[in-house]
């Protein structure tokens, strides 16, 4: 009964369906399954290449209808009858070998994956080795790529997209031998697979049989790109080291020059304070000694047996100079005697006079004008404490300025003797200083705070000869001794005036070996006579041999060199009260000072 459904045989869901042919069909004549070029330049897809015995049972081919050689079915369209050739029946075509069982029964659902693929079914992966096409079938050209290494790579074998629809198979009804096969209506033409976009993803070029390629998820720049920037970027800090040395260079040569310039980076400037006036103060040791100086001389002395040096300084503009008499004695009577003012100026001089029992003398220079006298001060104003400042020249270094104090007043000194007679003798009532004197400052000023002379530095005590006027060589230590400047004004004027000056004296011997306390009165005389000259100071004010003077003024006296000292520290004709002892007892005197020439 026709129901206007096709009575021919039905299409089995792998069969090939033919595109456009009539006539018989037959091995020669099969339409490749993997023609590309149809009508629409559409590809026939390939279906999954499963072998269904039981389906192929269930679908008996028409009789006369041509078996495909590879077992399939080839369709014979609507409105052609398939020719049965002479002596060939359906019984005489061979059966179909026997195929494998399913393991499952068909799903009329179609239901992955035991239905036709269909859209949601993946593609299958890729196989080797490469299938071999039926019957010359064409096979597409596989995809082309690459292994990674920028060469190409071996293609693998082509398979059909995934997502092609198969035709539905039809129920195939029975047919009568020998009739004309009901005319089929054309069975639906597969989908066309839709054309797939070029992707540049790796995972299409992924082949488990190729050779190791780069990684299938690998990003990044294209291969050759990398080493372009790294010779790039190479380039670009060969430049930037270039430019660093080429500005080190500049830097290091500026460096260089600078050093040639100013003779190294080490060198230290440190700050200084700028120069001053030059003024100071006239009560301080830099101010008294710039007012000294000047009025200071440096005295060489040169005789037929020996020479020496020391120090005066100026007393007047007719240019008398005051100094020891120690320092100008080795001029003798026709020696040279040269002075040198704090300027360099020189000159020659000549003695005046001198006087041993002071140890003062006074030399004159000529011909020199612009002398600077150096005030007097008055000794008797010192007290002991008081800065002094002492100019010389020791071991002939001229204008040598030393500072001190006064360490002590009255200090009775002898020096000289050398004569043995006791001629040459000194005895000074000294003002002692710890400011240093030493070898060559003798004869030189000793000023207080106003640059006043308070006195006339003589000798020093050494700490290997005892106390001498500048006979030690050992150096000050601190051990000073100075005339004072009333003792030495009353003598320099005697000199200037007379050639000569004046001792005063009460006319009395002493006993020198005396070791008692006190000056002893001797028994005898340098002469023979009596010890007390008659008619002299001492005979008029009572003394006698043998009395021990103790006391000058209420000063008490140890020795008989400190009675010497006590009473040429007076002027003659002073008077003085001296304390006494006799037979064991206290008297009290008052004489009257006479006067002796000194030699």
């Amino acid at each position: 009964m026709d129901d206007g459904k096709p009575t021919g045989p039905k299409a089995k869901w792998w069969s090939r369906p033919a595109t456009g042919r009539t006539g018989h069909s037959g091995p020669e004549d099969a339409i490749p399954a993997e023609d590309t070029t149809g009508a629409t330049g559409a590809t026939a897809p390939v279906g999954p290449p499963l072998a269904d015995a039981t389906l192929r049972e269930a679908a008996p081919v028409a009789p006369g209808a041509d078996e495909d050689p590879t077992g399939r079915i080839a369709v014979v369209p609507s409105g052609h009858t398939p020719a049965v050739p002479p002596g060939h029946a359906a019984a005489d075509q061979p059966s179909p070998a026997p195929r494998a069982q399913p393991l499952h029964a068909p799903d009329e659902y179609s239901t992955p994956p035991y239905g036709g693929p269909g859209p949601w079914a993946p593609a299958p992966p890729v196989q080797r080795p490469v299938p071999t096409p039926a019957h010359g079938t064409p096979v597409p050209p596989p995809y082309a790529g690459t292994n990674g290494h920028g060469m190409t790579a071996d293609p693998g074998p082509a398979y059909a997209p995934a997502h092609t629809h198969q035709p539905q198979a039809h129920a195939q009804q029975p047919q009568q031998p020998h009739t004309h096969v009901q005319q089929h209506p054309q069975p639906p033409q597969p989908q066309q697979p839709h054309p797939q976009p070029p992707t540049t993803s790796q995972w299409l070029q992924y082949d488990p049989w190729g050779v190791p390629r780069r990684p299938l998820t690998a990003q990044g720049l294209p291969f050759g790109e990398e080493t372009r920037r790294r010779k790039g970027r190479r380039g670009s800090g060969l430049l930037g080291i270039m430019l660093i040395a080429l500005v080190a260079g500049g830097i290091g040569g500026g460096i260089g020059a600078y050093v040639e310039r100013t003779g190294g980076l080490t060198s230290v400037e440190l700050p200084q304070a700028g120069r001053d006036s030059g003024g100071r103060p006239a009560d301080s040791v830099a101010g008294i000694a710039a007012s000294a100086l000047p009025s200071v001389v440096t005295l060489h002395v040169s005789g037929s047996g020996e020479s020496g040096t020391g120090t005066g300084f100026v007393l007047d503009d007719e240019g008398h100079i005051l100094t020891n008499n120690h320092v100008v004695a080795p001029a003798g009577g026709s020696g040279d005697i040269t002075v040198t003012f704090s300027g360099g100026e020189t000159a020659s001089a000549k003695i005046v006079g001198k006087d041993s029992g002071y140890d003062l003398a006074v030399v004159k220079v000529t011909g020199v004008s612009g002398l600077k006298p150096l005030p007097l001060g008055n000794s008797d104003n010192v007290q002991v404490g008081d800065p002094v400042v002492a100019i010389g020249a020791p071991f002939d270094l001229s204008n040598t300025v030393t500072s001190g104090i006064i360490s002590a007043k009255e200090r009775p000194i002898t020096a000289g003797g050398e004569k043995g007679d006791g001629t040459d003798v000194s005895y000074v009532d000294a003002l002692q200083t710890d400011a240093p004197i030493n070898p060559g400052n003798s004869g030189g000023p000793l000023v207080n705070s106003e640059a006043h002379v308070i006195g006339i530095n003589s000798a020093i005590r050494a700490a290997d000869s005892g106390s001498a006027l500048d006979g030690g060589q050992s150096g000050s230590i601190g051990l000073g001794f100075a005339i004072p400047i009333n003792q030495g004004k009353r003598v320099a004027e005697e000199l200037i005036n007379t050639g000569k000056a004046t001792h005063p004296v009460i006319g009395v011997t002493l006993d020198m070996k005396y070791a008692g306390d006190g000056a002893k009165v001797g028994t005898k005389g340098a002469d023979g006579g009596s010890a007390v000259t008659s008619g002299g100071p001492g005979a008029k004010a009572g003394i006698r041999p043998g009395d021990i003077i103790t006391e000058v003024d209420g000063a008490r006296v140890h020795s008989g060199e400190e009675l010497i000292v006590k009473i040429r520290a007076h002027r003659p004709g002073d008077r003085l009260d001296l304390g006494l002892t006799r037979g064991g007892e206290d008297l009290s005197l008052t004489v009257t000072l006479g006067s002796a020439s000194g030699t």
